[in-house]
């Protein structure tokens, strides 16, 4: 069990495939890029995949593979198949940008995949290319017909909101996600930035965002306001079926009940997002440690977790690493 010093069990493993990608979003890396991590540096398909077994061994119920940008990989296939064989089986997921899904969906699926979270900010194509300096909306949403396609649901649609730039999107991009049948989440933006450019002003708070939806929708809670473990707040849309969430890392954090912990490209644990410290695997894995001693080192790990991310102390600093280079 991956348990830390405040009782939190981690079942749920972000494991980040690669820090390349290809889109350059604003809230993440600057126009002109970032240096990325050199091939030797990034974990092997083996190496991924047997960590992955060790954390299933140790309670790990949920995967999600993420990037930079994961399709990227190009043993992202054989790495799904592999973990899909994992017993017990734990629910394989992906959060992507969309470009390059419509091909690979049906793939995937067939390889073990079981449900894709896209992010997308925008639905006009001239903000998408202003946000992303890329001019590719048209290959992000093929990506999600190819999703739906091959049967990867819920397809969940991840959007930050950011002040002057997009944040009067949030009703068409909630009545854009409900047309087909997509999960919408808006989540804050967080300090997670190449730039370290975050400001907590400049930030589209859940509120705000709540303000932004109430006029042309009728929302109500799902349920209890607790929502556990679950990143997003839930809210039933005009009586439902549908909800839409809302993910406030920032003013609304779910420090106490989080189950997460993070494997970067390179082999390093992350037992928060905003973790300044990591802990080496790759170096153990590549001395030969055996699977019981890189599984204790999995716990130690985890049993360092702080309370909380801190972001409103006011000794808080930004982590090295920003968003492309830890995974979501």
């Amino acid at each position: 069990m991956l348990k830390d010093s405040y009782g939190r069990v981690a079942t749920d493993l972000r494991v980040s495939l690669t820090d390349r990608c290809n889109l350059r979003c604003s809230y993440c890396m600057p126009p002109e890029g970032l240096d990325w991590l050199a091939g030797p540096d990034v974990l092997t398909d083996d190496e991924v995949v047997r960590l992955l077994g060790i954390a299933v061994g140790l309670g790990v119920t949920d995967v999600r593979f993420t990037g930079g940008e994961p399709l990227l990989r190009r043993g992202l296939t054989d790495i799904v198949s592999r973990a899909s064989r994992l017993r017990p089986r734990p629910e394989l997921s992906l959060t992507t940008n969309g470009i390059g899904l419509g091909r690979m969906a049906a793939s995937l699926r067939d390889a073990g995949l079981d449900r894709v979270n896209v992010s997308l900010d925008t639905l006009d194509p001239q903000r998408f290319a202003s946000l992303t300096h890329r001019d590719r909306l048209a290959d992000v949403l093929a990506g999600l017909e190819g999703a739906a396609a091959a049967g990867l649901n819920p397809i969940k649609i991840n959007a930050v909101l950011m002040r002057g730039l997009n944040d009067d999107e949030a009703a068409p991009l909630l009545r854009w996600a409900l047309e087909h049948g997509y999960r919408m989440r808006f989540i804050e933006q967080m300090p997670l930035d190449a730039q370290h450019g975050w400001k907590r002003a400049d930030m589209v708070t859940a509120d705000e965002i709540l303000e932004r939806l109430r006029p042309e929708f009728d929302l109500s809670p799902v349920g209890k306001r607790d929502r556990g473990s679950a990143p997003a707040e839930e809210w039933v849309v005009d009586g439902g079926p549908a909800t839409v969430g809302i993910i406030g890392s920032v003013t609304r954090p779910f420090c106490a009940a989080c189950d997460r912990v993070r494997i970067t490209a390179d082999g390093q644990i992350r037992n928060c997002l905003f973790a300044r410290d990591e802990f080496d695997l790759r170096a153990a894995l590549r001395d030969g440690e055996s699977d019981h001693a890189l599984a204790e080192r999995l716990r130690s790990a985890m049993w360092a977790k702080k309370p909380g991310h801190g972001i409103d102390d006011l000794g808080f600093l930004q982590p090295t690493r920003p968003m492309s280079a830890i995974g979501g």
